[in-house]
């Protein structure tokens, strides 16, 4: 399985944090108050789009709204390829640090 990038691995994470709600917007309002800094639209939509094109994230079209001028917003969800991707970049992450755990963490 290709190794998730940082951007790919929030977004995933957000997606799974909001799910069944997940779109667009609220992704971007997650994130940026998670990360303390805003997110473009593209900088979420661009990896949503590779996302599912690799089987990790699933999407539907919602009800469409009056508010949104008759357009619907399109919700996503991980799929079980999705859930593992995260789960082994959790094992990896959780390999690196223990390892930098046992060094301990002065400059020296």
């Amino acid at each position: 399985m290709k190794i998730l990038s940082r951007t790919e691995e929030t977004i995933l994470l957000a997606v799974r944090a909001l799910e069944p709600e997940a779109y667009g917007l609220a992704i971007g309002a997650h994130l940026k108050k998670v990360t303390g800094k805003s997110w473009s639209v593209g900088s979420i939509y661009i990896p949503l789009e590779r996302l599912e094109q690799r089987g990790l994230l699933a999407s539907h079209e919602g009800e469409s709204s009056p508010q949104r001028g008759g357009r619907s917003k399109r919700f996503f969800k991980l799929s079980l390829k999705g859930l593992e991707a995260l789960m082994e970049a959790k094992r990896l992450q959780d390999a690196l640090w223990a390892a930098v755990a046992k060094k301990g963490f002065s400059l020296g």
